[in-house]
């Protein structure tokens, strides 16, 4: 799909577009004169809640994080809409509430957007963040040895898909609304303020396949121990229920080959891996040395951290044991 475009814009032609289709991430960086770099990045999806105020917040929040993945900070946004003309228009003002809420906090400013008529809802926004050129973060920077820390715990996808069904319990879907719409800044701060080889968001190719992405890209495997890994409160009952979305299913069979079970999971724990997130935390490979004081950075500014696996020699691959 992407291929005709590599072959128009040649990368050797773009020197000052620093991250972009020759090596995939979480957002684009083009170097500045001055030393710092832009950030820009897009994204937007139907309703995951019932709530326009939610759905507002948890779009916004989501489309945020590639700019904290990146070790930027955000500007500004811009944002994209789409409404039916069947729905009441304070909906909309609901959704467009909940996201520039979103955007104050992260200190930025919603400084104009666009909107179409659909026949479902959709939101989102389009970023622009800055970055200093020289301590850009990507997902290809693991070394093998080094941790790997998650800042958010796992599960959205079967809580929203129960919701959608009918089936969740509120403290279940209270507690993960909660957890989408929390931004991404603080981990990013942490990050960068101890040092870290690389980063990216966990969003909707789930935990699975970010992994494998960041492994890829850095030439490694990653190993992940489930026993460590942190889900939402509700998350494994829905999975042993099979309340899961597609896109759970289209992610195992996308990244299958690259997985690698070192111990028997029933098969709705191993569909769990692959379950897609909607603003999830970031995953972050670093020197063990510093993985401590990681940790006592995401406390220190009200976030959380994990550490769920290790970073070692290999092709790409992930394997949880």
């Amino acid at each position: 799909m992407l291929r005709p475009l590599s072959q128009i814009f040649n990368p050797a032609d773009y020197p000052a577009l620093v991250v972009g289709l020759a090596a995939p991430d979480d957002a684009a960086v083009y170097r500045l004169a001055d030393g710092q770099a832009i950030i820009s990045t897009v994204d937007f999806f139907p309703p995951v809640v019932d709530d326009p105020y939610h759905f507002g917040a948890i779009a916004a929040a989501n489309a945020l994080s590639d700019v904290y993945a990146m070790g930027g900070e955000v500007l500004f946004a811009i944002n994209l809409a789409a409404f039916p003309d069947t729905l009441e228009l304070e909906i909309l003002s609901e959704i467009l509430r909940g996201g520039a809420e979103r955007v104050k906090a992260a200190g930025a400013v919603v400084a104009g957007g666009h909107t179409i008529k659909d026949k479902e809802p959709k939101f989102g926004l389009a970023v622009t963040g800055m970055v200093n050129a020289e301590r850009i973060i990507t997902k290809g920077g693991a070394k093998p040895g080094d941790v790997l820390i998650l800042t958010k715990a796992l599960g959205t996808g079967v809580i929203t898909t129960a919701l959608k069904r009918g089936v969740s319990e509120p403290a279940h879907v209270e507690t993960a609304v909660q957890t989408m719409i929390s931004l991404n800044r603080e981990g990013s701060q942490a990050a960068q303020a101890v040092g870290v080889h690389a980063m990216t968001d966990i969003t909707g190719y789930s935990l699975i396949g970010h992994a494998h992405e960041m492994a890829h890209l850095s030439g490694v495997d990653v190993r992940l121990n489930f026993e460590s890994l942190p889900f939402l409160p509700g998350a494994l009952d829905y999975a042993k229920a099979n309340t899961f979305p597609g896109g759970a299913t289209a992610n195992w069979e996308f990244y299958r080959p690259w997985l690698i079970l070192d111990r028997p999971l029933p098969e709705e724990l191993q569909l769990l891996l692959c379950d897609p997130q909607t603003s999830g935390g970031l995953l972050i490979a670093l020197p063990e040395a510093r993985a401590g004081a990681l940790i006592e950075e995401l406390n220190q500014r009200g976030a959380q951290g994990w550490r769920i696996g290790q970073v070692i020699a290999g092709e790409g691959r992930v394997r949880v044991y």
